[in-house]
């Protein structure tokens, strides 16, 4: 099975807060071609989050594919709220690496 790093599939992908206590991430893929190749196979899925950001299941809160822009939308709780102490990121702008790498099986 060939395996592609997600970037070379989306045109964008970005992290953001959601409020205080979540994050949201979006993947905007390069066609509708990809985009749908990745829907049918459900590769954007809760067991694909929890592997990338190490989360249970519970703190996955929603992902949402939504056709206009082919993309992913998917938001997390995040294990430490927006400014408190110990919390790296207040904007939560820095969270998307593991996506932007992510290995994704892609056929042959």
């Amino acid at each position: 099975m060939k395996k592609i790093q997600m970037i070379k599939l989306a045109k964008v992908i970005r992290s953001k807060n959601s409020g205080p206590f979540e994050l949201t991430f979006d993947i905007i893929f390069k066609t509708r071609a990809i985009y749908e190749k990745i829907k049918k196979k459900k590769i954007i899925s809760k067991a694909f989050v929890r592997r990338l950001y190490n989360v249970t299941g519970k703190k996955i809160l929603n992902i949402c594919y939504f056709e206009p822009a082919k993309a992913v939308k998917i938001t997390i709780a995040r294990s430490i709220g927006s400014g408190d102490v110990g919390e790296t990121d207040v904007y939560g702008a820095q969270q998307h690496m593991p996506l932007v790498n992510a290995m994704i099986n892609w056929g042959k």
